[in-house]
């Protein structure tokens, strides 16, 4: 089988012939799950590193994405975890397919970005990146706060990131069901935007305020463009899961302080004779 092999570190080359086989697979068996209604693939340039950075709503999604990329001449590329690159067979796979290696050994989190961003910046791949690093949790399917690496692997790398919103893959693959609801086939819905203009960051050290607030702007833009799909304004604020958790303890916890106060010393809502 050609391509990297397993006990080899993969280094972004890849085989020709089994991307060739891969497309002649993949195109139409997407096409057969989802109907694709995209726009903005002349966003993505022809040549050159690039970072598609998109929402997540559904495991779905990754292959309208990666369709996508397609359409637009480019053919998409993943960080994956290194310890895949090591399991027989797949590793060969995903190695000949040209997949990218994230070495998460490295004891600083930092560092395993770094040694991405030269990969990306070096191999010339369209990089597909989900900020929220899984599927958002907002109830309401907005993109939710997003980890930094998607910033940190842009500045590192000074490789431009193009903004991708999609809509409609969760109806095919809510999250949690195993099972993809196929027929009748759903309209999946892709948009790309222009590169998003993180120059303000340029120079600066990449503290996390920093991070923060390129990550932040990214997702923005993005978030824009899932509004623009929905028709529908997104909210000013991410949704942190962490932060909806601790809200609703402590809003159990008023309700339960009001009703123990409600029910008096008697027990029984009536104030004791």
């Amino acid at each position: 089988m050609p391509g990297t092999k397993a006990s080899t570190p993969a280094d972004g080359t890849y085989s020709p012939a089994w991307r060739t086989f891969s497309k002649i697979l993949l195109r139409p068996g997407i096409r057969m799950m989802m109907r694709l209604d995209w726009r903005g693939q002349e966003h993505i340039p022809a040549t050159g590193p690039v970072i598609l950075a998109a929402n997540h709503l559904s495991y779905m999604d990754i292959f309208a994405v990666s369709l996508f990329a397609d359409s637009a001449g480019r053919y998409p590329v993943f960080l994956a975890k290194s310890s895949l690159f090591g399991i027989p067979v797949l590793g060969r796979i995903i190695g000949a397919l040209g997949q990218l290696p994230v070495y998460r050994g490295q004891a600083d989190a930092g560092l395993v970005l770094k040694q991405a961003a030269h990969l990306v910046a070096e191999t010339n791949s369209c990089v597909i990146f989900y900020p929220e690093a899984t599927v958002t949790r907002d109830p309401e399917k907005w993109p939710m706060v997003s980890k930094t690496g998607v910033a940190r692997l842009a500045l590192e790398s000074g490789v431009p990131v193009v903004p991708i919103a999609h809509w409609g893959a969760q109806r095919i693959l809510p999250y949690g069901d195993i099972l993809p609801r196929i027929l009748p086939r759903k309209t999946v819905q892709v948009l790309a935007g222009p590169p998003v203009d993180l120059s303000e960051f340029a120079g600066q050290p990449l503290t996390n305020a920093v991070l923060r607030a390129a990550t932040d702007k990214i997702m923005r833009v993005v978030a824009g463009q899932v509004g623009e799909l929905r028709g529908q304004t997104p909210p000013a604020e991410f949704y942190h899961p962490a932060v909806a958790r601790r809200q609703l303890r402590q809003d159990l916890r008023a309700l339960q302080e009001a009703g123990d106060a409600g029910n008096g010393p008697t027990g029984d809502g009536a104030p004791a004779p």
